[in-house]
């Protein structure tokens, strides 16, 4: 009976052995959790099924923050850098990994975040160019008499005095027409001589191809006698531009006493640029803003495209007829004009609220529980307004201040990752868009950094491992390499350069990098000159204990 709970005891004893061992087996396959110190490892502790870690907040993944896109399920040191891993929490209420950044509604406050919705806006083919104010040309009027004469008074005297329509504007003493007079009077009294009239009227005619108004004729026929002087009258509204004469000057047949340009209406004469000429047809619609009148905008249609192009400016001459009431549009003005053919209804956001990277063009759109970013293809701007052909929908709500933050946290958050991934994979020619982000760029970014000026930092010693040529830093930011302030072990080239540094030391370092050949692996960085700092000036700024 003793032997045999003997046996049943060593049965157990082996038991519990082999799982121990198993189990031990199982832990050493985690080599990174095997890294994370006990003290502050942060390990994680699942709950109801959810992982946390010490903070309480539900963990989706830790990552590098030199490499955000790669994740990993369970905390320790990162295989890139010598470095901790950090925890990504989630952003409660949203849909899922990719479902953007959460912020407070007091944070976007301070932020100052603005929010503007997507609208339907009128866009069209359009062109700019610049113009002149002209006078209609159409509108010049010339003022002359009929005959030689003397200039007995003027009423207007100077270039720019305006003038009404039948005003008199001057006197004139002209022999010619007294004798013309004298005929007209004689005839009007010979009655038995002119039966019919006739002979009057041919008179009458005559004063007013001379130039006589008919309330003249009346008025001479009236009184009996002729008049030494007649009037000169304006033909037209508007503003004497031209003055032939002065008082008391004689005239010749044919001298322009003046010229009067009715300014109603006006020209703008615009220069656009010859790779323009093609989209110019008459009846297009223009919108002029002049310089002097911001804000305030004059619309009109081409009427005329003149026949020659400018040789030396290499322009076409386009006219646009505008109206002016109250003389506002003067002569001499320069203008901007916008040409716009036909017109279509498209989707549009502010053009302040677009982020352009360079290979893409991304909106932040406030959602229900945070903001997510969203490549958008735009076609035309106008008016502050770019138009969205792809990546929108009506009534949605976009960030036009403070994008650029959020836009920030997205990319360390790896939202913006798959849309890197794409252009990387686009430029290889591949057709594998979900290879990891560092894949495609680490041996040529690894040959081009050790080409580059070596980076420089600051910080401050943790701890010095002399016999292997280590050291663990909490540097401050490196704008160089993007890097934020952190604790980091590096290999010191010449481990030297250790043996008059402690724990606490201030220290200048520069990096040197060395290309991996490993295409996972990025570019590692080496210390290859670290000594004790001078005066540190303004102390370590916003680095991490």
């Amino acid at each position: 009976m003793k032997r045999l709970h003997l046996v049943i005891v060593l049965i157990l004893l082996t038991l519990f052995a082999g799982l121990g061992w198993f189990f031990g087996q199982k832990s050493a396959q985690s080599p990174v959790a095997e890294t994370m110190p006990a003290k502050s490892s942060g390990m994680a502790k699942p709950s109801n099924g959810v992982i946390q870690d010490d903070s309480g907040k539900t963990v989706k993944y830790w990552y590098d923050p030199m490499v955000p896109n790669q994740k990993f399920d369970k905390p320790g040191k990162s295989p890139f850098m010598d470095m901790m891993l950090e925890p990504k929490y989630a952003n409660e209420g949203s849909d899922g990994e990719e479902g953007g950044v959460a912020i407070s509604s007091q944070t976007a406050q301070n932020l100052g975040i603005r929010l503007e919705k997507v609208a339907t806006k009128s866009f069209g083919e359009s062109f700019s160019a610049v113009g002149r104010i002209e006078p209609d040309e159409r509108r010049f009027y010339a003022v002359q008499t009929r005959m030689p004469g003397f200039v007995e008074k003027l009423s207007v005297r100077a270039v720019g005095d305006p003038v009404s329509k039948g005003q008199k504007v001057a006197e004139i003493y002209a022999p010619e027409i007294l004798a013309a007079q004298q005929e007209y009077l004689t005839l009007t009294t010979l009655s038995q001589v002119d039966a019919d009239g006739s002979l009057k009227q041919a008179a009458r005619s005559r004063l007013k191809l001379l130039g006589m108004s008919e309330g003249e004729i009346v008025a001479i026929t009236r009184a009996g006698k002729v008049s030494p002087r007649f009037g000169v009258y304006a033909p037209a509204n508007g503003v004497l531009t031209e003055l032939g004469v002065r008082e008391g000057a004689q005239l010749m047949l044919g001298t322009s006493l003046m010229q009067i340009t009715d300014l109603s209406q006006v020209w703008l004469v615009a220069e656009v640029p010859e790779r323009d000429a093609a989209r110019l047809k008459p009846g297009l619609d223009a919108e002029v803003q002049l310089q002097s009148m911001t804000g305030e905008t004059f619309k009109g249609k081409v009427s005329y495209l003149y026949p020659m192009l400018n040789e030396a400016s290499r322009t076409l001459q386009v006219r646009v007829e505008l109206p002016n009431k109250g003389n506002r549009l003067r002569p001499g003005m320069y203008a901007n004009v916008a040409f716009t053919g036909q017109t279509h209804e498209a989707l549009s956001v502010s053009s302040e609220s677009i982020i352009a990277t360079g290979k893409r063009k991304i909106v932040i759109v406030k959602e229900a529980n945070g903001y997510r970013p969203v490549e958008v293809t735009t076609g035309q701007e106008r008016d502050s307004c770019t138009e969205v052909l792809s990546g929108l929908s009506e009534g949605e709500d976009v960030v036009v201040s403070g994008q650029f933050l959020i836009d920030s946290e997205a990319s360390l958050s790896g939202v913006l990752a798959r849309l890197s991934q794409q252009d990387k994979a686009m430029d290889k020619g591949m057709d594998d868009v979900d290879m990891p982000m560092e894949e495609t760029m680490n041996k040529a970014e690894g040959k081009a950094k050790a080409d580059e000026k070596m980076p420089k930092g600051r910080g401050k010693v943790v701890d010095v491992d002399a016999k292997t040529g280590k050291v663990t830093l909490n540097h401050e930011p490196i704008k160089e390499l993007g890097w934020p302030s952190m604790t980091m072990g590096f290999k010191v080239k010449d481990s030297n350069q250790l043996k008059k540094l402690k724990a606490g030391d201030q220290v200048e370092f520069d990096l040197k990098a060395e290309a991996s050949d490993k295409p996972d692996m990025p570019a590692q960085y080496m210390i290859d000159r670290v000594e004790k700092a001078a005066t540190m000036k303004d102390g370590m700024k916003g680095a991490k204990p």
